[in-house]
């Protein structure tokens, strides 16, 4: 994650990327990372390309010709945190669907294990939504317990107002 992203931001948003820019980077098997809104909108990203120039790509330091189609990147879902940031907001809504008809209370996390990644949602307090790709092999524990560190830092300072800034940063996204 490059400070050329969040030019413009307040120091909440700046903390925020750098917090979810440390999720990838420091632990092991994390490929991507997305804050999605209780309504389904990427609010923060660990995709640099998406942070830094809002296209999307996915691929990583690459400047494709505009009119030729970028390649997904091998290491996340189609290669973009947007992606992953609908994945994330669907199984959001369905496990709190899931939830309500057995009367299971709120959803505080979901995890999919495949046989080429896993990919685990956690509820933040204001009702967005934490969602990391990882590797298959990736150790669970550390990633949750990961995911729990950046929930607890930024459920409180992820307000309305907050909420909106980073959603109009991420529009050139949709």
């Amino acid at each position: 994650m490059t400070a050329t992203g969040t030019f413009g931001l307040s120091s909440e948003a700046r903390n925020l990327q750098w917090l979810l820019g440390n999720l990838v980077e420091e632990v092991p098997g994390v490929h991507s990372v997305a804050v999605v809104s209780s309504d389904g909108l990427l609010l923060l990203s660990s995709d640099p390309d998406i942070q830094n120039n809002g296209n999307g790509s996915g691929n990583k330091g690459a400047s494709a010709p505009a009119a030729a189609p970028v390649p997904p990147r091998g290491d996340g879902p189609r290669g973009s945190t947007a992606d992953l940031a609908t994945i994330v907001s669907g199984i959001g809504s369905l496990t709190i669907g899931a939830a309500r008809l057995m009367d299971g209370g709120g959803v505080k996390q979901t995890m999919v294990a495949m046989d080429e990644g896993s990919v685990f949602v956690m509820s933040i307090s204001d009702g967005s939504l934490l969602g990391v790709h990882a590797e298959p092999d990736c150790d669970m524990s550390v990633v949750a317990y990961h995911m729990a560190l950046f929930v607890g830092r930024a459920g409180h300072v992820l307000t309305p107002e907050l909420r909106s800034e980073l959603a109009k940063s991420m529009e050139g996204v949709r």
